[in-house]
């Protein structure tokens, strides 16, 4: 019983020597997340997704952003590698790799036209939208935008990347190598809808990188770059 007594007593001792100094940092913390109400987290997170956006297109649409990046290069599609085998084999090596060089700046022209879709997609967010990303995944944001923007985004890259292809002589360049497969004797005849190919591969590229500039703000204090972005992801 004595030794209850001498606990209890001790205990009290000790927090009659804490300060409301010591609080103070879980008061602060208290009242910062109170400061986090429905208008400032809808409005860091239209921030997040502007800074992350813009990173992400300026980053691609520069010489060489897709075609120099391992992450987002625009291979030759699986189902023409045998092509590819069969032309290089026959001498035409340098017009292959032209082919697949002019293929990812046609995508980096693309990248540029995407910032006004992902603008008017981040205006239209709701504030349910922006209390499921804050709450989601590394990549929550992104995935919304994909699934708001995609079809038009592809609307928008099509024809860019086709004209793109068209005048830096792709088109004709894919022809003649397609011919040119095409009348080896015995070789399975093949076509494809390269400019397709190249704009699905070119969003996939323009994805990828939203998520990583979206990972970047979630996970690194450095890339929160200003208050509110702070005050939202801290």
């Amino acid at each position: 019983m004595k030794l209850k007594i001498a606990l209890i007593v001790m205990i009290i001792t000790q927090i009659s020597c804490i300060s409301v100094k010591d609080f103070d940092p879980y008061i602060k913390g208290l009242s910062q997340s109170k400061e986090l109400d429905e208008g400032t987290i809808i409005k860091g997170l239209k921030e997040a997704l502007s800074l992350g956006t813009e990173k992400a297109v300026d980053l691609l649409s520069r010489n060489n952003g897709y075609l120099k990046n391992a992450a987002v290069y625009i291979p030759l599609p699986e189902e023409l590698k045998d092509i590819d085998k069969a032309l290089r084999n026959i001498g035409l090596g340098k017009e292959m790799d032209r082919f697949i060089e002019d293929m990812n700046h046609a995508a980096e022209e693309g990248a540029r036209k995407a910032v006004e879709i992902f603008v008017k997609a981040i205006t239209e967010m709701t504030l349910n939208d922006a209390r499921n990303i804050l709450q989601g995944h590394h990549r929550a944001a992104t995935e919304y935008f994909e699934g708001k923007t995609r079809g038009q985004l592809y609307g928008l890259f099509f024809p860019v990347i086709k004209k793109t292809l068209d005048n830096l002589g792709v088109t004709k360049l894919y022809k003649y190598l397609l011919d040119t497969y095409n009348a080896i004797p015995f070789v399975k005849k093949k076509s494809y809808a390269i400019d397709q190919y190249a704009t699905d591969k070119a969003l996939d590229g323009l994805f990828y990188m939203l998520g990583e500039e979206e990972k970047k703000i979630r996970l690194d204090p450095a890339a929160r770059v200003t208050d509110l972005l702070r005050k939202v992801f801290g």
